[in-house]
């Protein structure tokens, strides 16, 4: 069964190619698809297009459609093109041409559009949901390691001290700023497409407005030629958001890597974390930071895979856009698993104390020496060249532990702050708004 189906049947290589992946993607969108025709159904009894008793009974099939669509084992039939055919085609198995009733007033290009803004809008929820246990994680091991002391480097180079509740902590920092872009791009995406068509509206009295609160969206894409162009754009900004959440995971990888290796060890893991050599008994090898740091590079090429498909584009819908869906669908499953196996092995961390004790981190203090000097009233510059002569002379010394008070230092984490921070931008998602209208349209 194929909407488009015209006398003529394509040659089956054509089929094949333009079909492409799109059955098996579409297995992830079923329920969003059933979401959507429920709440476009009941629009479609509010200005006469159905009949109440029609609603009735196409509300209660496309709900059972819904908990099957939902179900590990949905298929579609074969010889199916996508999941819209699909649902339309059980609803006219079980109630005659009725089921064909559900397309009135709407284009393929708008059900795909509704469907995955639906579906990105879950998943947005999922991969929030993630990166704030995540985000606790990090700060209650910032916390755990504040007094414990590490270097700090800059081009790789011993730079100044720092510590784990530091190191620990700018991660989770950044994880805030990573969900402010999320935040920003799950706005773009709560906006609904549904009634725009074929990117043209439709000559029926249909109410978008209606479509928009039974779906919780925030508001409409207003003008229909632009919710088409959305398309693909949309994905480019969420991809963008993800990539984010990518880079932050990706550095912290390379971080673990380099403080497990034993020319740094600063840290372990147990050995049921880290995997052997086929030759070298002694190895215990960061895989799984390895993995996540090559998948969450990935996932940075995503913007620019999206916006490469899109370049040059011209208003209305294109195939093109197809392929996006193989793009950012599997993105979210990578990055929701990158930060679930990143959680597993910070839960296992075993941080090594006293680290700088060891003599060869005694330039570290260099600064704190120049800073004892100018508390004495030394200038500066003057400070500056007393201990730097002390290091070429091999004289220099240092003493005591170092003591940083400002807002975000060695002594003064601010973890209250930023955890602060991550409360505002989640409650700014409203996920609960979006649970009520799905489940009075369930219910």
């Amino acid at each position: 069964m194929k909407l488009w189906q015209k006398e003529k049947a394509s040659l089956d290589a054509v089929e094949k190619f333009t079909v492409g992946n799109d059955r098996e993607l579409d297995i992830l969108l079923a329920p969003f698809d059933v979401l959507g025709s429920l709440a476009h159904i009941k629009m479609l009894a509010t200005v006469n297009l159905i009949s109440n008793d029609e609603l009735h009974l196409l509300e209660k099939e496309l709900k059972k459609i819904y908990h099957e669509a939902s179900a590990s084992n949905f298929k579609l039939d074969e010889g199916v093109e996508d999941i819209h055919s699909q649902v339309e085609l059980m609803l006219t198995q079980r109630l005659g041409d009725m089921g064909k009733k559900i397309h009135s007033a709407r284009s393929r290009n708008d059900q795909v559009l509704v469907d995955l803004k639906l579906y990105l809008r879950s998943q947005i929820e999922n991969t929030v949901c993630n990166t704030k246990t995540f985000f606790d994680l990090l700060i209650s091991l910032s916390e755990k390691h504040k007094q414990d002391l590490l270097p700090g480097y800059t081009h790789l180079q011993l730079a100044m001290p720092s510590s784990f509740g530091l190191w620990f902590g700018a991660y989770a920092e950044s994880l805030v700023d990573d969900l402010v872009t999320l935040q920003a791009a799950y706005s773009v995406v709560n906006k609904n497409p549904l009634g725009s068509a074929a990117g043209y509206g439709s000559s029926f009295p249909i109410n978008r407005k209606l479509t928009t609160d039974l779906l919780g969206f925030d508001d409409l894409n207003y003008n229909v030629v632009y919710a088409q162009m959305g398309r693909g754009k949309t994905e480019q900004v969420v991809a963008s958001a993800l990539a984010n959440i990518a880079g932050t995971l990706a550095k912290l990888s390379m971080d673990a890597c380099l403080f497990l290796n034993q020319n740094f060890s600063f840290i372990s893991f147990p050995d049921e974390l880290t995997t052997g050599s086929s030759i070298m008994p002694h190895k215990k090898n960061p895989d799984v930071f390895e993995l996540i740091r090559s998948h969450c590079n990935r996932i940075k090429a995503l913007p620019n895979e999206i916006m490469l498909i899109t370049t040059n584009l011209p208003s209305g819908y294109h195939r093109d856009l197809q392929l996006i869906k193989e793009h950012i669908i599997p993105a979210f499953k990578n990055i929701n698993d990158c930060l679930q196996m990143a959680g597993l092995m910070l839960s296992n961390i075993e941080v090594k104390k006293d680290l700088l004790n060891d003599e060869k981190y005694k330039y570290l203090f260099s600064v704190e020496e120049v800073n004892k000097l100018v508390l004495h009233g030394i200038p500066f510059r003057d400070a500056y060249k007393q201990v730097g002569t002390s290091i070429q002379d091999q004289t220099f010394s240092f003493s005591g532990t170092p003591v940083h008070t400002h807002q975000g230092s060695i002594g003064n984490l601010c973890n209250t702050d930023i955890q602060r921070i991550m409360t505002d931008i989640i409650q700014k998602f409203n996920f609960n708004k979006v649970k009520i209208a799905l489940q009075q349209l369930l219910s």
